[in-house]
């Protein structure tokens, strides 16, 4: 670690920036949300984490952080290292729990307040089929997708194609280009890593970016704590490869299948073609025999299925 800061994404600095700090969380989410009427969050309270449990192979990716207004809306925010299809089930379940833990038994289902799940990818595959790095759902009417039941809206922000667009110079989507503010956490999360020797001026200048920036410092750390930082770093890495291992595995079993029923098919054509080809010969000798007993030819043809065409070739 040469530079003079930590990643932020680590689960170590992570939970540091936005766990320990409701100002920063704050900001994060006021950047990244699509907050109804604009209303911003004020006050921020942090929740007990209750993860849902994880498979042996994932347990590194997803770093979580959950908090709510008093008294009101509700926020999960995690950076998720390698992505997975399941993790969108993952995602639902969790947001879901949010709501149901909201109410005791017999309470006014009134009273149930919105819960937003906020989800940075530190990974490919989301929506490989889209160039957006910011995907922003919500219950709709399929006829009309203005209409909006509120209550549970789920937003991605792929990081890895946030930061191909800012290196492109490319438009950013609506919600991000409005923000100054969305702009400057995602360049901070997808900038800084442990060798940076020097922030963007950018980053410095904003007192939000700074401070984190501030929690990032290396030397802020104890030796233990860069260790478990190190640990986790090299679980990530191998998570990934062992998703890739299973993911090329797959493939290649996939080609393997397609080869012995290729194989499989070839043999059983082949029989039907060498049968077929051996009544064929057989016609054509036994058209030949009566030919040489001097058979009329419109007989020949009704005994043997041949054509006349077939049988003047002879």
């Amino acid at each position: 670690m040469k530079g003079k800061y930590l990643n932020p994404k680590a689960d170590l600095t992570f939970k540091k920036i936005f766990g320990e700090h409701p100002d920063l969380v704050m900001s994060l989410l006021n950047a990244l949300l699509p907050l109804e009427g604009g209303k911003q969050i004020e006050s921020v309270e942090y929740l007990t984490p209750e993860l849902v449990p994880e498979t042996p192979l994932k347990k590194n990716s997803i770093v979580d952080v959950r908090c709510h207004e008093t008294g009101g809306r509700h926020f999960i925010v995690e950076m998720q290292m390698n992505w997975n299809d399941e993790f969108k089930q993952r995602v639902i379940l969790n947001a879901s729990k949010a709501v149901v833990k909201q109410l005791d038994k017999n309470e006014d289902y009134r009273l149930l307040q919105p819960v937003y799940s906020l989800n940075l990818i530190n990974d490919t595959g989301f929506d490989s089929a889209l160039d957006d790095f910011y995907h922003d759902y919500a219950i709709v009417n399929v006829a009309h997708s203005d209409r909006i039941i509120e209550g549970l809206r789920f937003v991605f922000v792929e990081l890895p194609k946030f930061f191909t667009s800012k290196q492109q110079g490319l438009r950013m989507p609506p919600p991000i280009a409005l923000k100054k503010m969305a702009v400057l956490w995602l360049r901070f999360l997808t900038e800084i890593d442990k060798d940076t020797e020097e922030a963007p001026t950018e980053l410095l200048e904003n007192p939000d970016t700074r401070k984190a920036l501030k929690i990032l410092e290396k030397s802020a750390y104890t030796e233990g704590q860069l260790l478990a930082y190190e640990e986790f770093w090299d679980a990530v890495i191998n998570e990934r490869v062992a998703i890739e291992g299973g993911f090329k595995k797959g493939i290649q079993q996939g080609i393997q299948q397609g080869i012995q029923q290729g194989i499989q098919q070839g043999i059983q054509q082949g029989i039907q073609q060498g049968i077929q080809q051996g009544i064929q010969q057989e016609k054509l000798e036994n058209a030949r025999k009566m030919k040489d007993l001097g058979m009329a030819c419109e007989v020949i043809a009704q005994v043997t299925g041949l054509t006349q065409e077939q049988l003047e070739q002879l």
